[in-house]
């Protein structure tokens, strides 16, 4: 039989944040501590699941428009207009996806050809660099670097474009490290990008969680919005995971041809969720504060914790995860989170799950109550006391 298999979708690594978990799931421990998925311990804001519950018993279960919703483009549009202050038109400029993940998957595809660079900034999210692949572009990895507060760089921008560069994914608030971009960060990497005339993917899913000052977009930089397809969603702000629900804005060139490839694979994102965040873009502003302020508790704690125990971390301030380096052990971040595991049940993810450049790093999610993260600092303080007496310090 001929191999019934694409070469390209077989050389790609399966997820490594999967690949650890799947260890976790295997030991089914209740004392298990578990500090590695990125997912809101908050219940949906009660509004929220309100509305999805009144859209079923009024049987709005149909198909909506491909792009979605006209009254969630419309709202989306309110919204980055309050927030960010960009304005696009709802018609042509926004398509309302399955999550943030199928955004990035069909940006991709709408923007590249065979051959073209992608410029992915690492550690980062997980998919990337995958999708990438399966959109025949390839893939230019910058590594980020601690001693930056894991910030791109314009000289590390400069650096890697080349004459096939097409594409710079933006990936801030970042995850796994927690970085941001400010304001003058971004202007000084919008000045390479125009003067190469490539483009931007801006994942801004984790926009609402950052903890110094408010969140700006490089579409808010002048000659930036008409070359940028801004991602977010509602999964981290309103603590929506399962309703799988994101979107992009941009160019209705690009938006257009996007949504040709949304409409074949996908038709629409799930009715029920749409109408939910309507109501959720609507009347949601208080429920993002609440959780900001008790992720920015939480993170503060970690640091604190962090500091206590002598481990190195660089300050974060996006998100909802800390980055803390264990190089100072000698250990890879695999040995060093499966002894954790093993030792100490707690369960965080290997810093190169998120690439190369994450060696030497754990990334711990806070997105967990104040009382479970204080028992996992507990069980960390005793295991890394165990590891410097067993090397002698």
């Amino acid at each position: 039989m001929r191999n019934p298999l694409a070469d390209k979708v077989v050389e790609i690594k399966p997820s490594g944040i999967r690949k650890f978990f799947d260890i976790v799931n295997d030991m089914k421990d209740s004392n298990v501590i578990s500090l590695g998925v990125g997912e809101p311990d908050f219940d949906t804001p009660w509004h929220i699941r309100d509305e999805g519950i009144y859209s079923l018993e009024k049987g709005k279960t149909f198909y909506t428009s491909n792009a979605g919703l006209m009254e969630l483009r419309q709202e989306i549009c309110n919204y980055l207009k309050r927030r960010q202050g960009v304005d696009y038109d709802p018609r042509t400029e926004v398509l309302v996806t399955v999550g943030g993940s199928e955004a990035i998957d069909i940006g991709l595809r709408a923007m590249v050809n065979p051959g073209d660079e992608v410029i992915i900034p690492q550690p980062s999210y997980v998919s990337y660099e995958p999708c990438a692949i399966l959109a025949d572009a390839a893939p230019v990895i910058i590594r980020l670097k601690a001693e930056n507060e894991f910030r791109l760089t314009a000289g590390e921008l400069e650096e890697a474009i080349t004459d096939k560069t097409k594409v710079l994914i933006l990936p801030f608030p970042n995850n796994p490290t927690g970085a941001i971009m400010e304001r003058r960060d971004l202007e000084e990497i919008a000045e390479v990008i125009i003067r190469h005339d490539i483009f931007v993917i801006s994942d801004e899913i984790y926009s609402e969680l950052t903890y110094k000052g408010r969140h700006v977009s490089i579409t808010e930089i002048p000659g930036m919005q008409e070359r940028t397809i801004l991602i977010n969603g509602f999964s981290k702000s309103y603590a929506m995971t399962g309703w799988r629900l994101g979107y992009a804005c941009g160019p209705r060139e690009i938006i257009g041809q996007m949504t040709k490839i949304h409409q074949f694979a996908i038709m629409c994102a799930p009715t029920m969720s749409q109408y939910a965040a309507v109501d959720a873009l609507k009347n949601g502003d208080e429920d993002i504060d609440k959780m900001r302020v008790a992720y920015n508790q939480r993170r503060r704690f970690l640091m604190n914790a962090f500091k206590e125990m002598g481990l190195e971390c660089f300050e974060p301030y996006g998100a909802f995860y800390v980055f803390p380096s264990i190089k100072e052990f000698g250990m890879t971040s695999d040995e060093f989170a499966a002894r954790f595991l093993n030792e100490e049940k707690v369960a965080a993810v290997p810093g190169n799950a998120f690439g190369d450049s994450g060696e030497g790093y754990l990334r711990i999610s806070y997105a967990y109550s104040l009382e479970k993260l204080k028992l996992a600092m507990k069980r960390m303080g005793d295991f890394i006391e165990r590891l410097r007496k067993e090397q002698g310090r």
